[in-house]
């Protein structure tokens, strides 16, 4: 038998070390690194008991140029989840899904498997934490007793492979979760990085091999990031995160990495006694119960993918009498606040050094693009002079170092989207010249102000004060 060496694996990153370490020097976390002793590798042993490779194996080299067909899907039933997948699952895909306890995911798969099975096809559900009668009581739970899913309760991973390679290959294969699973071929624990990496490993040859669509379900650290080695979210096709604030009736779902669709889609889904819900409008969601007369709220007309999305941004500037003031941000990039906030005081003239700022993206959701400038630096003027900002208009722009209003993509998308949800005027920047299109510009859907600098914003909010003093 081949000998078997100790390795010292870190639970957090996956780094492998041939002596333990307090500290990981790939991730810098402290305590997490385990030994583990792996099973003896297939080819392992002596020299002659291995099968002959002198001569490798000729295989042809293809072209750039040829025939290309488009991956073949398998449509949930779920617009929202299709959206996200770029349009259903692909046959012999692999998708890791991460979120919180307790954010829906079990529920999400749940209704999806059903809805899949009514229409005929196989779907299997396998879970490694729930009991059969458990996963039941959701069905039942959620309307869903009656469809015709296929359940188990199985943790170790070849005996599931060889559970659904009987009969017909299903549509759809569900593992809640992977950190539960464990193969024969890895001696180690449920839930160490080797275990997670082996299980993730088999479950994709057999998804490549039989052409179904698995779906892994992966626990979520304190800090976001989905549990287990980094390297797993390398090997499957698709990296789907299930986000929400357990405070908030709505999650969002979004792909982080999808080798056949998009990575910048959102789906959005409501929480109701029934399960989660569909929600089409997400714009009438977030702005919902916003008070139109309080100053420091503006809303700001964002895009998320090809789907525009209207959100409140507030901010709260008070005097502090802190020797350091207080710079939180909720929902929003703390390093784009401190730039916003230095562009202000630089080329705004406001004087910001002694007051305590705040800044809240409403609802929950989480802004990442950069045409949210504007908006934000908006709402900080509105509430430091203490005048509310017209409750019919959005604002959308970059802001540069020098204080210029840089343009952003998909004006039109944005301003549609707000003058169907009854705006009538928008801020934003100067619109890019298109010589392709000479001199005729496109019919805008609602009153533009375009502004160039950020002075050009403070003096439009300091007349507006004035006018109502």
């Amino acid at each position: 038998m081949a000998k078997r060496h100790p390795s010292f694996v870190c639970q957090e990153c996956g780094a492998v070390y041939n002596r333990w370490k307090g500290k990981c020097e790939a991730c810098g976390g402290w305590n997490s690194i385990v030994e583990e002793t792996g099973a003896a590798s297939p080819m392992s042993g002596p020299v002659a008991t291995r099968p002959s490779r002198a001569k490798g194996r000729i295989f042809p080299l293809e072209g750039l140029s040829g025939e290309t067909k488009e991956a073949p899907r398998t449509p949930s039933g779920i617009a929202e989840l299709d959206r996200v997948t770029g349009g259903g699952f692909v046959h012999g895909s692999v998708i890791l899904l991460g979120g919180d306890p307790g954010i829906g995911k079990s529920t999400l798969l749940m209704q999806a498997s059903a809805a899949l099975a009514k229409r005929g096809e196989r779907v299997a559900y396998i879970s490694g934490e729930e009991a059969v009668a458990q996963v039941r009581l959701r069905a039942e739970r959620l309307g869903l007793g009656q469809a015709p899913v296929e359940l188990a309760s199985e943790t170790n991973v070849e005996d599931i492979i060889a559970t659904l390679s009987q009969g017909r290959p299903p549509a759809l294969a569900i593992i809640d979760s992977i950190q539960t699973m464990w193969t024969e071929t890895v001696e180690s624990a449920p839930g160490t990085v080797t275990q997670v990496r082996g299980s993730a490993q088999s479950l994709i040859r057999f998804a490549k091999t039989s052409g179904t669509a698995v779906i892994l379900v992966g626990h979520v650290t304190k800090d976001g990031q989905i549990a287990g080695p980094r390297v797993v979210e390398h090997m499957v096709d698709a990296v789907v995160s299930f986000e929400g604030d357990t405070g908030h009736h709505f999650r969002i779902m979004r792909a982080v990495k999808n080798r056949f669709g998009p990575t910048d889609e959102i789906g959005v889904f409501e929480m109701s006694d029934q399960g989660l819900r569909e929600v089409p409008n997400p714009s009438e969601l977030f702005l919902a119960g916003r008070d139109m007369a309080t100053p420091g709220t503006a809303v700001f007309a964002g895009m998320e993918g090809t789907r525009p999305l209207l959100v409140e941004i507030q901010a709260l500037v008070a005097p502090s009498s802190l020797g350091t003031p207080r710079r939180a941000v909720v929902g929003w990039d703390q390093s784009r606040l401190s730039m916003v906030l230095a562009v202000l005081e630089a080329h705004g003239g406001l004087k910001l050094g002694m007051h305590d700022v705040y800044l809240n993206v409403a609802g929950g959701l989480r802004i990442t693009e950069p045409a949210a400038d504007l908006a934000a630096a908006a709402a900080l003027i509105s509430s430091l002079s203490g005048n509310a900002l017209p409750p019919d208009t959005v604002y959308f722009g970059e802001l540069g170092l020098s204080g210029a209003i840089r343009p952003v993509a998909q004006e039109q998308a944005r301003l549609k989207e707000a003058a169907k949800l009854g705006f009538s005027s928008a801020i934003s920047p100067q619109p890019r010249l298109d010589k392709s299109k000479g001199s005729k510009s496109e019919r805008l859907p609602l009153a533009t102000s375009a502004i160039g600098h950020i002075t050009d914003l403070v003096a439009n909010i300091a007349v507006r004060r004035r006018k109502a003093s």
